[in-house]
């Protein structure tokens, strides 16, 4: 059987009936990578951007494409998230709050997820987001809520202090990295 995005879609919001949504998720995905070739055919992901796949109160799925040496800086989600790399590798640098300065940030480790992996994050991950190839890296990113509208925190632009998550601002971050990489 082909893959199809409406399928995957389906299958995901499906998963959100059961005991564990987020277990029940990385399934999904797991399955959906079987195909990755397939995937990556149908998004034929070309430059770096958020496309959003479906977005309600309780859910929301992203097909996130990181241009070549793309750095995302540190954020949150106050939500759990599951991570689906089908093209590529996503580098996650991992923070927790300084018990110093609860603003500031300490690194607490990392994660290279590779093609055909899945990363399950909780609600109280913080993290950063790296595509260190010279192409593309694409990923099926499912958050648990509403990943475009609910306020969370990033920790720069500048020095590594916390601030409001500010949409606009990685949207530029974006089209820079496509610009730098030579991307549309």
């Amino acid at each position: 059987m082909a893959f199809a995005v409406d399928d995957l879609v389906g299958a995901i919001v499906d998963a959100q009936g059961g005991r564990d949504a987020r277990l029940a998720t990385r399934d999904v995905l797991a399955r959906a990578l079987h195909d990755a070739d397939e995937m990556a055919d149908v998004f034929a992901p070309r430059a770096g951007g958020l496309q959003i796949l479906h977005n309600t109160p309780d859910l929301t799925i992203l097909n996130v494409v990181w241009a070549p040496g793309m750095y995302l800086l540190p954020h949150n989600h106050l939500m759990w998230a599951d991570i689906a790399v089908y093209v590529g590798t996503e580098d996650n640098e991992f923070f927790r709050r300084s018990p110093d300065d609860r603003r500031l940030l300490v690194e607490s480790g990392g994660k290279q997820l590779d093609r055909g992996e899945v990363l399950l994050l909780g609600d109280d991950a913080i993290h950063s987001v790296r595509n260190s190839l010279d192409r593309v890296t694409a990923a099926i990113h499912v958050y648990g809520g509403d990943f475009v509208r609910k306020p969370r925190s990033q920790w720069g632009p500048g020095p590594r202090e916390e601030r409001a998550y500010d949409m606009d601002f990685v949207n530029r971050e974006f089209a820079a990295a496509n610009a730098r990489a030579g991307l549309r």
